[in-house]
């Protein structure tokens, strides 16, 4: 009934996907004055998340005027030193939001009124709503210039469609299409096949094997060495999209995994919720990610995976069960149609297949809650958080000079879905300040800070991921350093660069005579301060600067000037 159930849902997703190939979205005018060429695309893999829009070059520069595609009103205005940055969200009357990035800067008017909020909260970072006859925007008008702030690894404008109601984000290509050219297919570097554990086997071994791609003389991919496999086997494909006129890497829109010429498997990214882009951790290989940062795309879908815009039968696993050759066939397609086939022979041969690992092994199961205890250690996965089933190993590393052990929390990498509880107790409870006590994740001999709260020995924190952990003092207070400090009087501004040891900037205040100013904040921590002549009058002032760290450290910087 399971497997009817899963083929009537792939037959589904085929034909909707099918009807949107031939339903052209309706074409967007080019946001800026220059011809479109694009550094990012929908559906792109990142850490943790798939890419939820697409990124316009803007000539390698900031400044360039961005332009509203559609008829609207700004619905939502956002400024951070991360994520988006500074960023506009119209809502369009068909239905749609459309998001732009990273700005430099707003227009006059939206700018003034961000300014009036940010010192109305006292704070930099803003969240707004304002009405929406506040303003009212036209199709092509000027609505801010282009830019790096938030996230940005340098000069592009994030661009987003959204579902208004439902605030899904849509593919944007579609929308641009007719002014792109590309006519580069995706590229295949790598196939990895999984033996599912205690039920398959490749190659004699339960070891998941990768097997590279060659291109001989003839132009017809294949893979380099021989596949011998038994029982239940998964599939994953390493590739990457090209575009014409650029030399950037894009993310592949649609994978079809064929067997003996029956589809398999399927994906193809038009839409997704963004509760739903942290499950890019089962969608990809995370353990390849984190330990070889590749990316490895599964064609299987593990129970957990609730992608919509996935659709498979037997949920992608191949059953070898014969002594022959079974043929299988890679079809990845682009968001333009071009598209790269790879063919696989794969030769069913029977084989011992191993038992699982279970020897000083706990199993957790992917659709319930799951709890782990020992001494110092204690673990809860609320249901919804695991994938899949496995064996969960644990091993602790005492250290008696350490405040705990190092609890080492499975062998392998494992990400959350959203959140698990993980409780550590203190070998050693010497500080007064209990909030200078934090949760450590280690990893390649580095320390992150996760932080967490006290509870009389024990330390409470919220983890995202299996790995290592441990507990470590943050007592150092953040450090403050001016910048340039000989011109600020000229430059009419002040600079300062925040940084911290362990647990991270947390928060800061500057203020003038006692009174908050606006401190602007990049995403390398430099504060910005710049003479506000309708509120700095001439004279002379005392700047005051307080910064506090995640485990409520505080520094604080005094300068007394005359302007």
């Amino acid at each position: 009934m399971k497997t009817r159930k899963q083929a009537i849902l792939f037959v589904c997703l085929v034909c909707a996907t099918t009807f949107i190939h031939q339903v052209r979205a309706q074409e967007l005018p080019n946001p800026f004055n220059f011809p479109i060429l694009l550094s990012g695309n929908f559906g792109e893999l990142r850490s943790n998340h798939f890419h939820a829009g697409i990124d316009f070059k803007t000539q390698g520069a900031e400044g360039k005027p961005t332009h509203a595609v559609k008829e609207g009103y700004v619905s939502r205005i956002s400024v951070s030193p991360g994520g988006y940055g500074n960023a506009l969200y119209l809502d369009h009357p068909d239905g749609t939001t459309t998001v732009y990035g990273h700005l430099l800067r707003f227009t006059d008017s939206i700018a003034a009124y961000v300014k009036e909020q940010q010192y109305e909260q006292e704070r930099f970072n803003v969240n707004l709503h304002p009405a929406a006859d506040r303003f009212p925007v036209r199709r092509g008008e000027v609505i801010a210039l282009s830019g790096n702030t938030g996230s940005s690894g340098g000069p592009h404008l994030h661009f987003e469609v959204r579902d208004t109601k439902s605030e899904e984000i849509l593919d944007p290509l579609p929308y641009f299409s007719r002014q792109l050219t590309d006519k580069r297919p995706p590229r295949i570097q790598g196939v990895m096949f999984y033996p599912v554990e205690g039920e398959g086997v490749i190659n004699d071994s339960k070891r998941k094997r990768e097997y590279k791609q060659f291109t001989p003389r003839d132009g017809a991919q294949t893979l380099v060495g021989t596949i011998q496999a038994w029982g239940k086997i998964g599939i994953a494909v390493k590739a990457y999209d090209y575009m014409d006129n650029t030399h950037n890497v894009y993310g592949v829109k649609e994978i079809v995994l064929k067997a003996d010429g029956d589809t398999l498997y399927r994906s193809y990214i038009d839409r997704y919720a963004f509760d739903e882009s942290r499950y890019i951790n089962s969608f990809i290989d995370y353990e390849e990610w984190i330990d070889r940062r590749s990316f490895y795309m599964k064609s299987f879908v593990e129970p957990g995976n609730k992608l919509r815009f996935i659709g498979s039968r037997n949920r992608g696993y191949l059953t070898i069960q014969e002594e022959r050759t079974y043929h299988l066939e890679y079809i990845l397609t682009d968001g333009m149609g071009n598209q790269t086939r790879l063919a696989i022979r794969v030769e069913g041969k029977e084989q011992d297949i191993p038992a699982p690992e279970t020897t000083g092994r706990e199993l957790f199961f992917w659709g319930s809650d799951n709890r782990f205890g020992a001494k110092g250690i204690r673990l809860t996965i609320p249901r919804g958080n695991l994938y899949d089933t496995f064996y969960f190993k644990y091993e602790a590393k005492e250290d008696s000079s350490a405040l705990a052990p190092i609890h080492q929390l499975h062998d392998k990498p494992l990400a959350f879905h959203q959140q698990a509880q993980l409780s550590l107790r203190l070998d050693k409870d010497t500080l007064e300040n209990k909030q200078q006590y934090g949760i450590v994740r280690i990893q390649k001999g580095r320390r992150s800070w996760v932080g967490g709260s006290y509870r009389n020995g024990w330390i409470d924190a919220t983890i995202h991921e299996l790995g290592n952990y441990s507990i470590d003092i943050d007592n150092q207070p953040p450090t403050i350093t001016p910048l340039d400090p000989a011109n600020w009087i000229r430059k009419q501004q002040f600079n300062f660069r925040l940084s911290d040891s362990l647990s991270g900037i947390n928060s800061y205040r500057g203020e003038i005579d006692g009174q908050y100013i606006l401190f602007e904040m990049n995403n390398r921590s430099v504060l910005t301060y710049r003479f506000d002549k309708e509120k700095l009058t001439r004279g002379a002032h005392t700047l005051t600067l307080t910064v506090k760290d995640g485990a409520g450290n505080e520094s604080h910087y005094t300068h007394d000037f005359v302007w």
